[in-house]
């Protein structure tokens, strides 16, 4: 029966081209495990032990089919040297880069794409991964992630993600650093055991035709990496004006990932799901899991619906689920993901 298969199986199935015979249901649940030692985030992220029993104490609640080993949108910027301003509860956390630049030139840069993976809390992350890949059950898939090249490479040169911006604002230089950066941590998550790799790319703008061939030949060096270890390589479009605008070229694209379009319960004309069931994903929104949003009900159904109807890869999120997230609601979804 669909509902029996093996996380591990699915995995192995969909790199060898087989359909899934249902979803893997992977929500981002990582803030979440901050509140079972009721520390503050900033001290979680940087504490492997912390981070580690209490995402196995999180395991125990969670029926899904794995867990999110580290998740923060900020790993990369600050192995390269960037310092956090961890904001608050009513505040975002924002990035600051060292020195004077102006917008459009590439940050001061501390560390190395040489060596990517030593920098910043990255060897804590590696840390994790490789506790939970001793201590785990052999059922629970390990997912780890990244931040995508164009994603990156725009905070590199300190552009605003939220402003009306084109490609050809990106300098080389930083794509080139970012392509390098991200296929190095991505390597390192996977050699130390994660069996999923989300891509996270945040910022898609139009891209004309050459653009989208340089975008996915920056993509390719990441997704062949994690292929090579036998882990999954998804990638994570949380930008929706971005899928419509390069939708065309997004579906004829050979892809050798599960791409995830973002779902926030809103018809969607722009549906990625013509790629079909070997590359076809979900990445749920999440602030629709808020506690105390209004419509969860209506989500979770037209989540059931479209799982039923679309028949995606991977279920998963956009991004990490607000820390106070009801992980009961999570496990009915899951039920009836794993029944569809």
């Amino acid at each position: 029966m669909a509902e029996n298969a093996a996380p591990y199986d699915i995995v192995k199935g969909i790199l060898q081209g087989f359909a899934p015979p249902r979803p893997l249901f992977l929500p981002i649940v990582f803030s979440h495990a901050a509140r079972i030692d009721n520390i503050p985030f900033r001290s979680f992220v940087a504490n492997a032990t912390k981070i580690s029993n209490s995402l196995r104490q999180l395991r125990a609640r969670l029926r899904s089919d794995g867990i999110a080993c580290y998740s923060d949108p900020f790993l990369e910027a600050e192995a390269l040297g960037a310092t956090l301003d961890w904001g608050g509860d009513d505040r975002p956390t924002t990035i600051h880069w060292p020195g004077h630049m102006t917008k459009g030139e590439l940050a001061g840069i501390s560390g190395s794409s040489a060596e990517p993976a030593s920098g910043g809390r990255v060897p804590i992350a590696i840390d994790v991964i490789r506790r939970l890949k001793a201590t785990l059950r052999a059922d629970c898939l390990l997912v780890a992630s990244v931040t995508g090249p164009l994603t990156l490479a725009a905070s590199l040169a300190q552009l605003d993600l939220k402003a009306a911006l084109n490609s050809a604002e990106i300098p080389a230089s930083a794509l080139d650093l970012a392509t390098a950066v991200i296929s190095g941590i991505a390597s390192a998550f996977a050699e130390a055991g994660a069996s999923v790799l989300m891509i996270r790319e945040e910022f898609l703008p139009a891209l004309s035709e050459e653009g989208f061939s340089d975008w996915t030949s920056r993509l390719a060096p990441t997704i062949n990496i994690v292929r090579f270890y036998q882990a999954l390589p998804v990638l994570l479009l949380t930008c929706r004006n971005g899928v419509m605008a390069n939708r065309e070229a997004i579906l004829r694209e050979p892809w050798d990932c599960v791409v995830c379009q973002i779902f926030d319960g809103k018809p969607d004309t722009a549906t990625l799901s013509e790629l079909g069931p070997l590359r076809f994903g979900v990445a749920l929104a999440p602030e629709a899991f808020a506690p105390g949003s209004t419509g969860a009900a209506d989500f979770d159904e037209s989540v059931r619906k479209l799982v039923t109807d679309l028949q995606p890869a991977v279920v998963t999120t956009a991004g990490d689920l607000p820390a106070a997230v009801h992980i009961e609601r999570l496990n009915k979804l899951w039920e009836s993901i794993r029944r569809r």
